[in-house]
């Protein structure tokens, strides 16, 4: 087991790598505790919670509205919760971002602590405090930055992951290494296959790794004013595509990394080269890096990702494996870039003409 902590404005939080669910008694000593949870969670580590009140949160993006948060805070209620209240939240990254949200806002701020169950919200979504739910399609457009107390990675729980829940974090895993770690870029490429079938010595480093990228830049840039736009590597195609076809976010997301790769190469930041082993990698790891959706349909939702500022986007372009530059770009700008690169051999290698 190794620990990390990571210092945010608001106070601390202690991220413990290769713990176990039955930790959580540890890291909550004489506190009043409810837990949120899923109904996979429920069905799968059931006995192993532990005997608290348990609320379940619901599934999919579906439970990331205002309707659920307030069905939540009625459960608080009826549970009579108060300031003293603990909030844990098991599950998987929707789970994580609604338990975050309520313990930010129910009587101003209730302490909690996450323990996330998919690879997914181990490498990304369970970091960094973010917390939010949807409005009329705008994705995270209500939300709060507030650090947990605790994130408890139990790696076992890893092992029940269905292949789609793999594919999701593995795509994390990847945009982790191309902003910020060459080293874990190229472990990748000489374990694409046992990261694939979640080899769990593999898998340990992966998750190591990816909260030290992830953790690093939170403590720099909690509010993200700068450096933490970084991490949007790949993600305004990728939400994009996830509202226009949808598909499994790790799937959106790496074929929105291929997408910036090939803008990065089209608008002379990156070697052509490393484009080519960018994609390579994907293809190892068994990640989509091509889609036939609609283009219209997707740069309408670039218009509402919440990113966007007037007809501007701060875009993640790769200037190389490791290094990434957010970069201020008109929506129009980007569309007549998207569109030339599209038009090229490569971008029709990933982004095919009907």
């Amino acid at each position: 087991m190794k620990e990390r902590i990571l210092h945010g404005s608001g106070g601390s939080c202690r991220l413990v790598i290769g713990g176990r669910l039955e930790d959580l008694a540890g890291l909550t000593p004489g506190a009043h505790r409810v837990a949120f949870a899923d109904e996979r969670v429920l069905r799968l580590y059931g006995e192993r919670l532990p005997p608290d009140p348990l609320v379940v949160v619901g599934a999919g993006e579906e439970a990331k509205s205002l309707a659920n948060v307030a069905r939540l805070y009625e459960e608080l209620l009826r549970l009579e919760a108060d300031r003293d209240t603990f909030l844990v939240g098991i599950g998987g990254g929707v789970v994580c971002d609604v338990t975050g949200f309520v313990a930010a806002t129910y009587l101003r701020g209730l302490r909690v602590g996450l323990v996330p169950t998919t690879l997914l919200a181990q490498v990304d979504a369970a970091l960094g405090g973010k917390n939010g739910v949807n409005l009329h399609g705008y994705k995270n457009l209500v939300g709060t930055i507030r650090q947990p107390d605790f994130v408890l990675c139990d790696l076992g729980l890893l092992g029940t992951l269905p292949p789609v829940e793999r594919k999701n974090g593995l795509a994390e895993v990847v945009k982790h290494a191309l902003i910020a770690d060459d080293g874990l870029f190229a472990y990748l490429e000489e374990n694409a296959s046992a990261a694939a079938a979640l080899d769990p010595r593999v898998i340990s480093r992966l998750v190591e790794d990816s909260i030290a990228v992830k953790a690093a830049i939170v403590a720099r840039d909690e509010f993200e004013t700068g450096e933490r736009r970084l991490l949007n590597f790949g993600h305004t195609f990728g939400h994009a595509l996830e509202k226009a076809t949808g598909a499994p976010h790790g799937e959106a997301v790496s074929v929105g990394m291929a997408v910036a790769t090939g803008l990065s190469v089209a608008g002379g930041m990156l070697a052509p080269q490393e484009a080519e082993r960018v994609l390579r990698l994907l293809d190892a790891l068994g990640l989509p890096r091509s889609t036939k959706a609609d283009p219209a349909g997707v740069f309408e939702g670039l218009r509402r990702d919440k990113k966007r500022a007037a007809d501007r986007i701060r875009f993640v372009f790769l200037e190389r494996i490791g290094k990434a530059a957010a970069v201020e770009t008109g929506l129009e700008e980007l569309r007549e870039l998207f569109l030339s690169w599209r038009s090229s051999p490569e971008g029709q290698e990933v982004w095919p003409k009907r």
